[in-house]
């Protein structure tokens, strides 16, 4: 179950058996699962555990009062909704499932003693931490300053890479679920707007999608059409390359 987790933070760092059984251990010990659109935390509450995604995907956001929200995140399996927000008196926004969800919700002190027992593991979060802010400021680079067009095709490419980096997606094919007025709340466009956009890059002959699932026909292609440097993904850092055993 642990699985996305550990092939992701050893594109980071590399991680022994014991690293991944210590991992795997702390996911299994409290498994909740959320239904489709529903929020698994939301703005207010007392954010008491790290939730690590285990099984579909997920997302934060920030809502107004009349209802509209701006997507600022997406989560994949594999990934940590917040490592470190325990620390506030309450959550500062909400995550959503996008589909339905298995997270496993982790106490505070099994992650510091996982940190402090394993340096590999304290190592490997630093750099997931790190690459999530990095996520951030090319998501405010997006909606700041790149066209409709590069917005959706910028968006497209990083999630398809994320989800290779967790073999998730191959061959230029994965799931993907998110929806039109997903990709509007995210990129700050409207749904109309977003639907334009994707027939846009269908006809370029850029993306395929239909049935949940999204096909990059030449992945190259689709990066120099949003101006994509992959470098803020950190994807060829040493864990990359070494024995996770050595």
């Amino acid at each position: 179950m642990v699985g996305a987790l550990a092939i992701r933070l050893q594109n980071y760092t590399r991680l022994s058996t014991e690293d991944r059984a210590a991992f795997d251990s702390i996911s299994r010990a409290s498994v909740h699962e959320a239904a489709p659109r529903r929020d698994i935390v939301r703005e207010g509450d007392d954010p008491k555990f790290v939730r690590l995604i285990l099984s579909g995907w997920a997302c934060r956001y920030k809502g107004l009062p009349d209802g509209r929200r701006q997507i600022v995140g997406i989560f994949i399996p594999g990934d940590f909704c917040d490592l470190n927000v325990y620390i506030l008196k309450e959550m500062d926004h909400t995550i959503g499932a996008i589909t339905r969800v298995q997270y496993a919700a982790i106490a505070p002190e099994e992650m510091t003693r996982l940190s402090s027992t394993r340096p590999r593991i304290a190592q490997a979060l630093w750099w997931h931490e790190l690459v999530d802010a990095a996520i951030q400021r090319e998501w405010l680079l997006n909606i700041g300053q790149r066209s409709a067009y590069e917005r959706i095709a910028h968006l497209l490419a990083e999630l398809y890479l994320r989800l290779r980096s967790v073999q998730l997606a191959e061959n230029g094919t994965c799931e993907f679920p998110i929806t039109q007025n997903d990709l509007a709340e995210a990129t700050g466009l409207t749904p109309v707007h977003v639907n334009r956009t994707l027939q846009e890059l269908r006809r370029d002959g850029l993306i395929e999608l239909a049935h949940k699932r999204l096909t990059i026909p030449d992945l190259d292609k689709l990066m120099g059409a949003s101006m994509f440097n992959p470098n803020y993904l950190h994807l060829d850092h040493e864990g990359a390359h070494l024995d996770a055993n050595d």
